[in-house]
């Protein structure tokens, strides 16, 4: 191999890796049928710190999807599989050639203990070193899957409830659960009731 070339080799694959654990959210990179070929930083944090026990390894068997274990032939074989979201998206990524974003409801089991967490899931194909892969993103919805509930909220200061009892304003309990920032401006019923005598100018 060309030494330049080679250098180069090793350059992109820093560069690629550098790429990959920049992103926030956990980010596998699989074969078709869902092996994990690689994976970046973020989602180390979800899955054993061993690496050999992940690559190569089904994406529902390190996640610990609840029917991973249904049957002999683990993740992908049983018979709820073929409703898979991330299986499903990851095939259509391959076969379409196109990103695919979905919501994923999923249970599963950790010491014994089975619980559900929520995802939403984006399958985009890549093209690397000659070999079609896909790329999964897991997106945690639970805290804005949440809001889609009912929230407590106090009838005349508006503030919210959170599951600790505690009542946060509307702005400081949004931007401790979603990260959310605001911006505050005044409409024109609150203007017309706060400022009447500059209202009456403007109107």
């Amino acid at each position: 191999m060309n030494p330049d070339k080679g250098d180069r080799l090793k350059q992109d694959d820093s560069f690629y890796r550098g790429i990959l654990d920049a992103i926030p959210s956990p980010v596998f990179v699989v074969e078709e049928d869902v092996r994990i070929v690689d994976y970046n930083a973020a989602a180390s944090k979800m899955l054993s710190s061993d690496r050999s026990m992940v690559i190569s390894r089904r994406a529902g068997e390190v996640l610990h999807c609840l029917h991973a274990e249904d049957v002999e032939g683990g993740c992908g074989r049983g018979p709820t599989c073929s409703g898979c979201v991330i299986r499903k998206s990851v095939n259509e990524s391959l076969t379409g050639q196109k990103r695919v974003r979905q919501k994923l409801k999923m249970e599963i089991k950790v010491d014994g203990k089975v619980t559900e967490a929520l995802f939403l899931v984006t399958t985009s194909p890549l093209n690397y070193g000659g070999r079609q892969l896909v790329v999964v993103i897991l997106e945690d919805i639970q805290e804005l899957s949440r809001l889609r509930e009912l929230l407590p909220m106090c009838a005349n200061c508006k503030k919210i409830r959170d599951d600790k009892e505690y009542w946060q304003n509307v702005e400081d309990y949004f931007e401790t659960h979603l990260d959310v920032d605001f911006t505050h401006g005044i409409c024109p019923d609150c203007a017309k009731k706060l400022y009447p005598t500059i209202w009456s100018k403007l109107t």
